[in-house]
């Protein structure tokens, strides 16, 4: 939407405030109306002045004429909106209400749609209110009005009203109140209220409209109910490039980036009438960054030169990110280099990219770079580059940039950023810090902070704070397994197994499952994914007997399992066996096999990658002479000749 930042005005000023802008506005003759003129001539004169942009002149000859039509009024308005100006826009309403047009539903929605043009939301609400003849444009006016501010609630609220006195909804009211759920911060009550309308529609037949069938997949994208959007997805009987690309974009926001290729390439093969575009494209890279699949980027690329979309800037923007996710930094930099203008966004991908490969300090001398070139960081700046510092342990750093995001940039500091700097400091060690922020924080921290402290006391193994942490996190997010299985984790790691125990039965007394990590390699253009339990793979017995052999003359060369990580109390050759199941570990072995030799294995693990395949990995690229890039939930590993780029810092 655009968005106007104006002085506060009331809906009716006096007829003193009223004077019409006609600075900036190009020369105009002096046109009067002709008093002998019939009522129809003078209304087509202000027509056209409108037409012309000539708002200044039309404004004049409008308080000469007293009949002015309703079609007059309707020109006017969208000539306010096309000069910007808001204040000759309430000349406009205030003439319109002395000239008897203040009950005119056809005016109301002209009006509604204008004031939220200037994101005059109150106004907006006044003509709403005083109109009594609420026709469904009315209401659909103030649905849009009201959605693109995020007053989801408020739309919901007004919609039942509206079923309640039996104005029936037409298809622009169902995609407006679709939009008002996902409007306001995605609370799990409006999404019960988007099933309810889902309903509404399939009881009146509207689930053949493909824009209201989009807006709901989209809707269940948003909160995360990716199997709702599929079923909706897989039911449409029309889909367009929208449909397709609100699917993939389901699919890779909701970390099944696999499935949003394999939709993709079905959108590729089977229609061959429907061009993806940039939309597309940018959720594509998204996919294909998650998994770390350099080939298939490298193919996007390929097709996004062909079909001119890289000037684009989410395409290029989102090109930067993937090559920096592939491993391939440089190439990420060169397409930024080549980029002939960047927005705020652009800058955003290269100080993220060199964040999670380690190089905090490149990151900070980037973010700085932006500023000097008069680009003024965003909030996600902010959340960029603290987590740069936070993978490079760079805490002075980031506390001073967390410190000028007020004092020289008049952000507000987020729930996100505060996670950044719990973050940055409970993986320093500086723990009691840490708690020390969030106790002083103004706004109510929630999981992402907490969850920040409990993931740092995993790595320092700080029984205390870890407790506190998780009180907090099982109240707010009772049913996120992943908390759980961190706190039976430094349980674990203390030797603390009845408490480690005690929190397994919680989980299965509330019905919860630790989601197992999950790996992905891509080989010869083709993707593979690998969890710690899984046989379905036909070299599976192979990758399982290269892994004990290496295992075997790794311990000759200094390697020791670290099988701490194991939440069992069982005995060492168990824990073993267990940690030598882990999916990176088998992803490394299937690209050892069917990587060409001298080529780079690349893979992506869907947690953090724990100290045991760490130190297994480091063994590997020296026993093998083989470059390892594995990519997990925080950073870039690098691995080289047994030595990580973070550092064994992450």
């Amino acid at each position: 939407m655009w968005v106007f930042q104006s002085p506060k005005t009331t809906l009716l000023p006096s007829r003193s405030t009223f004077s019409p802008r006609t600075s900036l506005k190009p020369p105009v003759c002096s046109i009067t109306l002709n008093p002998t003129a019939s009522t129809a001539d003078n209304n087509k004169l202000i027509q056209s002045l409108c037409k012309q942009g000539n708002l200044g002149q039309a404004l004049k000859l409008l308080s000469h004429e007293p009949n002015p039509t309703q079609h007059t009024y309707e020109l006017l308005l969208l000539s306010c909106t096309h000069q910007n100006s808001l204040l000759d826009a309430q000349h406009v309403h205030r003439h319109l209400l002395e000239n008897g047009f203040d009950q005119d539903p056809f005016l109301a929605t002209k009006l509604i749609n204008m004031y939220s043009f200037f994101d005059s939301i109150d106004n907006a609400r006044k003509v709403f209110d005083k109109t009594q003849n609420r026709t469904i444009y009315v209401y659909n006016a103030l649905f849009r009005a009201l959605s693109l501010v995020g007053h989801g609630e408020e739309v919901l609220d007004t919609y039942r009203r509206m079923n309640s006195i039996g104005i029936p909804s037409d298809r622009f009211s169902y995609t407006y109140v679709l939009k008002a759920c996902v409007a306001s911060d995605c609370l799990v009550s409006l999404l019960n209220k988007g099933k309810e309308i889902h309903a509404h529609i399939l009881r009146h037949g509207y689930d053949g409209y493909v824009h209201i069938m989009t807006t709901l997949v989209d809707m269940y994208a948003k909160f995360g109910c990716v199997s709702n959007a599929s079923c909706v997805f897989n039911q449409m009987p029309v889909k367009n490039v929208v449909s397709w690309s609100a699917m993939i974009a389901c699919y890779a926001k909701n970390g099944k980036a696999f499935e949003a290729l394999e939709l993709f390439r079905e959108l590729m093969l089977e229609t061959q009438d429907l061009c993806p575009n940039s939309v597309t494209m940018v959720s594509v890279l998204q996919a294909c960054a998650a998994l770390a699949a350099l080939e298939q980027g490298r193919l996007i690329h390929g097709y996004i030169l062909r079909k001119g979309l890289d000037s684009i800037l989410p395409v290029i923007s989102a090109l930067v990110t993937m090559y920096a996710r592939c491993g391939k930094l440089e190439l990420g930099q060169r397409v930024f280099d080549h980029m002939d203008r960047r927005d705020v966004v652009s800058w955003n991908s290269l100080i993220s990219s060199y964040g999670v490969h380690g190089f905090g300090k490149k990151a900070i001398g980037i973010f700085e770079e932006m500023t000097y070139n008069g680009v003024e960081p965003s909030p996600i700046s902010f959340v960029s580059v603290l987590g740069a510092c936070s993978h490079a342990g760079l805490v002075d750093e980031g506390k001073m940039l967390f410190k000028s995001m007020r004092g020289a940039h008049g952000i507000y500091p987020s729930v996100e950023h505060y996670a950044c700097m719990v973050d940055l400091l409970g993986r320093a060690n500086r723990l009691e810090e840490a708690a020390k922020i969030i106790e002083d924080m103004r706004i109510e921290p929630g999981p992402k902070v907490w969850g920040s402290l409990l993931g740092s006391c995993r790595i320092h193994c700080n029984v205390e704070l870890a407790e506190r942490a998780s009180i907090r996190l099982f109240d707010l997010e009772p049913t996120n397994a992943g908390n759980y299985v961190l706190l039976a984790d430094i349980y674990a790691e203390a030797g603390m197994w009845d408490e480690v125990k005690r929190v397994k039965k919680l989980l299965e007394t509330r019905g919860l499952q630790k989601v197992p990590g999950r790996s992905w390699i891509e080989v010869k253009r083709k993707i593979y994914s690998f969890v710690s339990v899984d046989e379905v793979n036909p070299q599976m017995e192979q990758l399982h007997a290269l892994l004990v052999k290496l295992s075997s003359e790794l311990k000759e060369e200094g390697y020791v399992p670290q099988t701490k990580v194991v939440l069992y109390d069982l005995k060492p050759v168990e824990k073993e066996r267990i940690v030598l199941g882990h999916s990176e570990k088998l992803a490394v072995a299937f690209g050892l096999i069917n990587c060409s030799k001298g080529e780079a294995i690349r893979i992506t693990k869907s947690l953090r990658l724990c100290e045991d395949c760490h130190s297994f990995t480091k063994f590997i690229s020296k026993f093998t002479n083989r470059e390892i890039l594995v990519r997990d939930v925080n950073r870039f590993h690098h691995f080289r000749d047994g030595v990580c780029s973070c550092g064994d810092y992450w």
